[in-house]
């Protein structure tokens, strides 16, 4: 098969070819995953110190997948696809959309932003995989004659040209004092996930209350021919409090403290997702990685519940899975939790690369992640309770972590191993051809793992 034909391939094709859905995953190259802004704008330390001990702007504008809406039937349609409710969605309000299959696992989740009645009034953002299914289900909807439309923005890696609005993050704990010089008083009284329209220096934003760290902050957006304007104003009102921008190293890794798990694997594998399968080209639908191996690829399925999305959950309305939901959210197997790595076991893995023998698969800082989907084991007395997810360092702590979803009967406290590496070792270019499996001990704890996230932030969601 020459590269011409893979690129054109189906995921029904490739499945084929591969011999399984687990099998095309774990061994199918997926770029690494780069954020298009510069890697460090001091050093990616003090910047992920920032959000927590003064003010940090983040540059949103690039790495996410945007999906422009509209039409008279956009909003039964999604409602017909999405557990969420849009019984009160409105235009200034934002909502995390998420997607189920007929068993009730989850697809992918994404920010829905109604900005306004009319053309392209509603964006959905987020990682791809997500706005593909919608993406799909707006075509078939079109072909039955339904008013909805889509208008397809990649990030800035696949994308010629600028993108339509420029999207910054200022969150920290002196971000409010920022605004209050910005604004010349009191930052907006906009509540949490409220969508309010302001003025920075002379031009219309947009402004979302919102926080990617856990921290309380809001995220600017507006036309991208502002773009400049805008930041260089809110680097000078920042000066005097320490503002840092935030590379892309440091801000990988800011979902660890937030909570939110970036890319779940989706659950497109089973009967109800067949059509999706044949329409969806093979290269968008990523790649696994991790210690996590079966040759069933439910093994890899997550209810929202599983990760802490239960909270988009509302039963006011048909939707695709919801009686299998229904009885997930009667009987929640997992929850969502921070793993608190042992700071032995890591700084063995790291000395590992310097000395003589096999190496512990490698662990990079500030992220490990290898695949699109990070997929690790973890074990109590030798038996799978969970899987660890997005895995990396937090220079405000010092501490490595990483997000899992795990039994309901561990508690917070205890004591469980993370397999750390592949066996067999797969055959994607990010994985280290030749090491070893190891486990690393790790503490459960909350997530998010700050007091302020869980609890203030959190509260007022």
């Amino acid at each position: 098969m020459t590269a011409t034909d893979t690129a054109a391939e189906t995921l029904a094709q490739a499945i084929e070819r591969a011999g399984s859905p687990v099998e095309l995953l774990r061994n199918q190259n997926w770029p690494a995953f780069t954020f298009p802004v510069a890697p460090e704008f001091t050093n990616w330390r003090d910047e992920q110190r920032a959000w927590n001990t003064s003010v940090a702007l983040m540059d949103q504008s690039h790495h996410m997948t945007q999906l422009f809406l509209d039409g008279a039937d956009l909003i039964p349609l999604l409602s017909s696809i999405s557990p969420n409710t849009f019984a009160t969605f409105r235009p200034g309000v934002a909502k995390q959309l998420i997607s189920v299959n007929q068993d009730g696992y989850l697809i992918g989740d994404g920010i829905l932003f109604y900005n306004s009645e009319g053309p392209e009034g509603l964006v959905l953002i987020g990682h791809h995989i997500l706005i593909d299914w919608v993406r799909f289900n707006i075509e078939k909807a079109q072909d039955a004659g339904k008013d909805v439309r889509y208008r397809l923005e990649a990030n800035s890696h696949m994308r010629q040209g600028p993108p339509t609005f420029y999207r910054y993050e200022l969150q920290g704990p002196h971000a409010d004092l920022v605004m209050e010089k910005v604004f010349g008083g009191p930052a907006p009284d906009i509540k949490f996930f409220h969508i309010g329209d302001v003025e920075i220096a002379g031009r219309p934003v947009k402004a979302l209350r919102h926080g990617m760290a856990g921290q309380p902050g809001f995220e600017f957006y507006g036309p991208w021919e502002d773009n400049e304007i805008v930041l260089n104003a809110l680097m000078e009102a920042g000066a005097e409090h320490d503002i840092r921008r935030v590379g892309a190293k440091a801000y990988s890794s800011s979902p660890l403290e937030s909570g939110w798990v970036p890319t779940p694997f989706p659950a497109v594998f089973d009967d109800d997702f067949a059509e999706y399968r044949a329409w969806l080209p093979a290269a968008r639908i990523g790649s696994v990685a991790g210690s996590l191996y079966s040759a069933d690829v439910h093994e890899f399925y997550m209810t929202p519940f599983d990760i802490g999305l239960g909270r988009s959950v509302r039963f006011d309305h048909d939707f695709h899975g919801r009686e299998a939901l229904e009885k997930h959210a009667e009987n929640q197997r997992r929850r969502k939790v921070t793993l608190l790595w042992n700071a032995d076991d890591v700084a063995a893995v790291v000395r590992s690369q310097v000395e003589p023998g096999t190496p512990a698969k490698y662990l990079d800082f500030p992220k490990a992640r290898y695949g699109l989907y990070q997929m690790d084991e973890i074990l109590k007395d030798g038996e799978r309770v969970g899987i660890s997810t997005d895995a990396g360092y937090v220079a405000y702590d010092q501490l490595y972590m990483s997000l899992a979803t795990l039994d309901m009967a561990l508690r917070d406290g205890d004591e469980v191993e993370i397999v750390w590496g592949e066996d067999p070792i797969s055959q994607k270019d990010s994985v280290d051809a030749d090491h070893r499996q190891v486990r690393i001990r790790a503490t459960v704890a909350p997530a998010p793992y700050h007091d302020y996230a869980r609890t203030v932030y959190r509260a007022n969601a």
